[in-house]
């Protein structure tokens, strides 16, 4: 593996781990035994566990990013039979959607906020968040009220997400917060 490849492994590795245990509780030695490494070389390569948790940090967004950049380009009138998906707004909530599948990048960005009583973890939050909301905002055009309510929604559906409603997020309502379904 080259350096490169090692340190995408390790940011993956410690997706997972960071993404159970948050800044304080991620092992060091558990990220570097899944990528079977030894726990200096993590150290060489990041220099502290919460570099390392600030890079995790900084590839989930990007994630996100990527994801609502790709379903914005992809997006034309009229291509998607859902009624609700009717702007490439539409299309980026129905990509994040797809991406609070994967439970370990919603918890990552549930940990982010958790940890932003630290100064350093509080600013990557801020300069991601507020990264992801220009780009956003430039490939949709939206408003700043449609912004609002979309970055809203997806707090909304982080929650949902969170407590485990069953079904999947195209699906949930509010309503089935007040049921405890």
């Amino acid at each position: 593996m080259s350096a490169d490849e090692r340190r995408a492994a390790i940011i993956a590795a410690a997706t997972e781990e960071f993404a159970t245990g948050g800044l304080v509780g991620a092992s060091t030695e558990a990220i570097a035994r899944r990528v079977g490494v030894s726990q200096p070389y993590v150290f060489q390569l990041f220099g502290t566990k919460k570099a390392l948790f600030l890079e995790v940090l900084r590839s989930c967004f990007g994630r996100t990013r990527l994801a609502f950049e790709a379903a914005a380009a992809a997006w034309t009138a009229g291509s998607d039979p859902d009624p609700d998906c009717n702007s490439s707004l539409g299309a980026m909530g129905k990509a994040y959607k797809r991406l609070l599948a994967d439970r370990t990048l919603l918890r990552v960005q549930l940990q982010a906020y958790a940890a932003c009583s630290d100064p350093d973890v509080r600013d990557v939050v801020r300069q991601e968040f507020g990264l992801l909301h220009k780009r956003v905002r430039e490939v949709s055009g939206a408003s700043p009220g449609e912004l609002h309510q979309f970055f809203a929604e997806g707090m909304l559906l982080n929650l949902g997400a969170a407590v485990g409603l069953p079904g999947e997020a195209a699906t949930w309502t509010l309503e089935m917060m007040e049921g405890g379904v």
